[in-house]
């Protein structure tokens, strides 16, 4: 069986992402067009493709331990003299660093556990491998830079190779709080809301033999600027039922494509997928 390589972060959001690119641009950051500035709670670690799914389940559980994160990072410092690298440090109250710590504990489990070589220290990188010159120079120069960011979820990020470049892609987010529960009784479901089409979601959704198990527009996004994707999964013990994927502009919901696994179908779970998206993405819903 092949194996992925993955890493599990905290990707830090817009537009304070942005600013953090400018700094690695302004620091000579080799990474910066293949990887996205991040927190890092599990470094590379080679997993099975047999056990993709036992992570998904793993980041889903992690997420569902805290109903967020918000930290302070700054200042610019350094790992020397043990690593060449240039990182804001992150910094915050007890009750959050405690926080990040039950969020990190509860994913560095198997099959995402891995040795080692350093102690956990939470950071934001900015530039590795930088010469001592330089990067004392930007220790002094950027020595009065500070940041907050709040935290939504939980990212698993995925190594790609291109002629010998990694690049690595977030291939499934959940937020944080865990799913919400709907339906109670006897076909209970639990609705999650991320970013990306997480593995399995993407599987249902690119399943040719579903013809008639859901209801799809043009699947592209709207042409005007300012819309976030937006993807609700409908799981039951941890089986995926449903996956809606859609857009939003903080007030208008879009709806992309809706799936339910066929032998689902009849059971409201598209009703629910629905009512999900209106009630995280606005209530007045784009027709296409």
């Amino acid at each position: 069986m092949a194996r992925m390589r993955l890493g599990v972060a905290l990707l830090v959001p817009d537009p304070l992402a942005h600013e953090i690119n400018g700094l690695r641009r302004a620091c000579g950051d080799g990474a910066l067009d293949r990887v996205p500035p991040h927190l890092t709670l599990v470094p590379p670690v080679n997993v099975s493709e047999s056990r993709l799914t036992e992570a998904l389940a793993r980041l889903r559980a992690a997420a569902a331990v805290v109903d967020g994160l918000a930290l302070d990072l700054g200042p610019v410092t350094s790992f020397l003299p043990d690593s060449p690298t240039l990182y804001l440090a992150v910094r915050g109250d007890e009750g959050q660093f405690d926080r990040l710590r039950r969020v990190r504990d509860a994913v560095f489990q198997p099959p995402l556990e891995r040795p080692l070589t350093w102690p956990f220290v939470p950071h934001v990188t900015i530039a590795d491998d930088l010469p001592p010159g330089r990067l004392d120079a930007a220790v002094t120069a950027l020595a009065d830079y500070r940041g907050h960011v709040e935290f939504r979820g939980i990212h698993l990020l995925h190594e790609r190779r291109d002629e010998g470049s990694a690049t690595w892609t977030p291939i499934a987010d959940y937020r944080f709080g865990g799913p919400l529960t709907v339906g109670l009784g006897s076909l209970p479901l639990e609705l999650t809301i991320s970013d990306v089409a997480d593995p399995e979601a993407r599987s249902l959704l690119d399943d040719t033999s579903l013809d008639g198990a859901g209801t799809s527009h043009d699947g592209s996004p709207p042409s005007t600027p300012g819309w976030h994707p937006l993807v609700v999964t409908a799981r039951r013990r941890d089986e995926l039922v449903g996956v809606l994927t859609g857009w939003s502009d903080g007030h208008r919901s879009q709806v992309g494509v809706v799936v339910v696994a066929p032998a689902h179908r009849g059971e409201g779970i598209a009703r629910h997928l629905y009512a999900r998206l209106v009630a995280e993405g606005g209530a007045d819903v784009v027709a296409r």
